[in-house]
């Protein structure tokens, strides 16, 4: 008979391989056993514009709560913070970024003022920026943008620079996808690899907001429009549990929709919303859904991160009983910061050089210009700080909707490619801008113009420029210029331009009373060598050349009350040929309302003035000058202007004059005028906390002046200056500044003053 030893340690062993046998009672001859694995935590980060911020917020209390984060997925400004995090950057390093940025100046429409060519600060003074529109294949064309992504795109640039090596965004870090919209087809778009500060700004191309970006062939636009809380993204990289944190903007009321702006806002409000809830409804109840209480703050308070930023800390805080169940021991989650940092410290830096500069998005003529206008070159070390400067200048041209760069790895060797990524304006190159010009004294005195100007920018491959500025009311004004760049570095040019007007002038007798009015008409032509001064003339233009000139003046209507001959009123015919030169120097942070900066102006011709057969030599000079400087909200701005002439026809209605706002306010325009002048101001303003929408900022302040105008050098006597006062609330709007203001003069009047344009 066989043992039946055997058979039973068969049946015991077939009973734990098909698993009948309960383990625990083998348990302790096994040995320990592990820790089950926990489930992979994806955190679904959502757009809002600045209300995003409040996502650091709650990574600040996910690291403090030991919640490791195993994926992330973003859109919009949720893809930016959580682009960021996932690149390697701590939630403190993100909130000391974040709160150190100028948020003001990010979204500006366009570079900082100092950095612009002289041309371009120019027309500043006479138009105001906001007013744009292009022609282009025969069409009028509206920026396709509001406001720049240029400052956006370089702190992206810079802040995920050593993820730029990656081959997909699964080796970052903490892995990562970015939501955007496809402009085309409106299909969703999971970016999953290639350049990570592109797909973080790609999918925040909010509409008509910021320009859509082209990204792998395909015009991408704000992810919100189709999922703006991308949890199936999260499921399908392998999230076992979802954290959901949703703070879009929330409906506004019915008081919102009387305007287009309103209306249009709440209808990408509304589509946004119905693509959040529908993910919501995927949740589960493993899962956990934040939404941050940030009651009225809106997309568009970026000013306002610190509080955003606290906002989600604190309702993160709330709520950590529930963040609790998907903590770890803090050696699991010690474990996980190391991981995360390990992978982070493979980035590569920027100890090598550039190997190689090159431009997409311009031709080899364009490019090989371009390459000039820039500071870095090959065979120098890789410098952060000189490569934006680079790009900050290509973008304050003006010619470009896009100016981006990246670092391209040379082979297996340190040195990068520096990689200048341009896309030409879609509206240009032929840009118009309009401007008004508005003023009343509330007593029957007052003039309106409209002013138009129109800029064609590389009319040839040297960049070449053309200018047209048209002026149509009280002073009718054509004037057209050719400036024309001589060398690569454009570091001299020629210019050749012509200026004609047609000008009604008041005429004032010593006392100030107006006794007839009269016409002035000029023609100038003339042809100038310039050379700018600092990079692509930022600080100003030096200018010598030949002047030319034709000029009639004729009164048109005298006071029957003032005999013609008392005055020397009568027509007169002269012309004018010299030599000039001309220097501008400008560095006003704002052409209205500066806060800081200066501007000199100084032009002088000798020449040959020519009159009723007489000849004669004459010497004209104007110079003007203003600086500007602020101690916290309080800005005082000073301001100075001399002219001169030594010839003027008899009664030729004198060349120089003072009078009007800010210009001895409380006298008349025109009121005084002589062949030599002298005026000085000084502005004090205080920006105000409002906001109107319609304006940069809004200020309350006054003015003092002093100044006067003499016919003849031996009547200057600074006894005799009159002077001028003003108190005014002013506003830096969308179609120029504007000004409301009580004037008074002691030898003038006293009255309401409005203006819009320059005062």
């Amino acid at each position: 008979m066989l043992s039946t030893r055997p058979l039973a340690v068969l049946c015991l062993s077939l009973a734990l391989l098909a698993g009948l046998w309960p383990v625990q009672a083998v348990a302790a001859d096994t040995g320990p056993t592990t820790a089950p694995p926990r489930p992979r935590v994806g955190l679904v980060l959502s757009g809002g514009g600045a209300r995003g911020l409040s996502h650091v917020g709650v990574l600040k209390v996910l690291e403090a709560a030991r919640v490791p984060v195993d994926l992330i997925v973003g859109t919009s400004m949720g893809a930016i913070i959580g682009g960021l995090y996932a690149s390697g950057m701590t939630a403190d390093e993100l909130e000391r970024e974040i709160l150190a940025l100028e948020w003001g100046s990010l979204f500006d429409s366009r570079e900082p003022r100092q950095l612009l060519s002289q041309r371009r600060k120019e027309e500043d003074l006479e138009l105001s920026p906001v007013l744009r529109l292009g022609f282009r294949d025969g069409e009028f064309r509206l920026p396709t943008g509001a406001v720049s992504t240029r400052a956006l795109e370089t702190m992206l640039r810079r802040y995920t620079l050593p993820a730029r090596h990656r081959a997909s965004f699964d080796g970052l870090p903490t892995p990562f996808r970015a939501v955007a919209t496809d402009m085309e087809t409106g299909q969703a778009v999971v970016m999953d690899h290639g350049d990570l500060a592109a797909a973080l700004r790609a999918s925040m191309s909010v509409p008509g907001v910021f320009s859509p970006l082209e990204l792998d062939g395909r015009i991408l636009g704000d992810g919100g429009l189709v999922n703006n809380l991308p949890v199936d993204v999260a499921r399908r990289m392998g999230a076992d549990v979802i954290i959901a944190v949703s703070i879009g903007t929330p409906l506004a009321g019915r008081e919102t929709l009387g305007s287009l702006l309103g209306i249009t806002t709440q209808m990408v409000n509304i589509l946004t919303e119905q693509n959040v809830q529908s993910s919501i409804a995927t949740l589960t109840t493993q899962d956990l859904l934040l939404q941050p209480p940030l009651g009225t703050l809106n997309s568009a308070n970026f000013n306002r991160a610190p509080e955003l930023v606290r906002l989600g800390t604190e309702y993160a805080e709330s709520v950590r009983e529930a963040l609790n169940r998907f903590a770890v021991s803090p050696a699991q989650y010690a474990d996980w910061v190391a991981q995360r940092q390990a992978v982070a410290d493979t980035g590569v830096t920027t100890a090598g050089s550039v190997g190689a500069l090159r431009f997409e998005g311009v031709d080899a003529s364009r490019a090989q210009r371009l390459s000039q206008m820039v500071e870095s070159e090959p065979g120098q070390p890789i410098d952060l700080a000189r490569i934006e400067d680079d790009v900050q200048q290509l973008a304050a041209t003006g010619d470009y909707e896009q100016v981006d760069y990246r670092l391209e790895r040379i082979g297996s060797s340190r040195d990068e490619a520096l990689v200048v990524r341009l896309r030409e304006n879609r509206w240009g190159p032929n840009y118009f801008r309009l401007g008004l010009d508005l003023r009343t004294d509330f007593d029957g005195q007052g003039a309106f113009n409209l002013r138009l100007s129109h800029n064609r920018h590389w009319v040839n491959r040297r960049g070449a420029e053309w200018r047209n500025r048209f002026q149509l009311g009280e002073t009718l004004g054509a004037f057209t210029e050719f400036y024309q760049p001589l060398d690569r570095r454009a570091n001299w040019f020629v210019s050749a331009w012509a200026d004609a007007s047609l000008k009604r002038v008041d005429v004032f007798d010593a006392e100030g009373q107006q006794v007839a009015t009269g016409k002035r008409r000029g023609l100038q032509v003339g042809a100038d060598i310039g050379w700018p001064i600092g990079l692509q003339g930022s600080l100003g233009e030096l200018r010598l050349g030949l002047v030319g000139s034709a000029r009639r003046a004729a009164p048109d209507l005298v006071s029957s009350s003032v005999a013609d001959q008392s005055l020397g009123l009568s027509t007169q015919r002269w012309r004018e040929t010299g030599l000039h030169a001309a220097l501008i120097s400008d560095q006003l942070d704002y052409a209205n309302f500066p806060s800081s900066g200066y501007r000199f102006k100084g032009d002088v011709v000798f020449g040959r003035l020519r009159n009723s057969g007489n000849s004669s030599e004459f010497v004209r000079l104007d110079s003007s000058f203003t600086a500007v400087r602020s101690w916290g909200e309080h800005t005082f701005n000073l301001g100075a202007r001399l002219a001169y002439v030594n010839q003027i026809p008899l009664g030729a209605l004198d060349e120089y004059s003072l009078g009007g706002f800010q210009n001895l306010s409380g006298y008349r325009v025109g009121q005084v005028a002589g062949n030599h002048l002298l005026f000085g101001r000084i502005t004090y303003y205080r920006r105000m906390p409002w906001n109107v929408g319609v304006a940069r900022a809004v200020f309350a302040g006054g003015s003092l002046e002093a100044g006067n105008a003499w016919l003849q050098r031996s009547d200057i006597s600074f006894k005799g200056l009159r002077t001028g006062s003003s108190l005014f609330i002013g506003a830096d709007t969308g179609v120029g500044p504007f000004y409301l203001s009580l004037v008074h003069a002691a030898r003038g009047y006293t009255g309401l003053y409005l203006l819009l344009g320059r005062p």
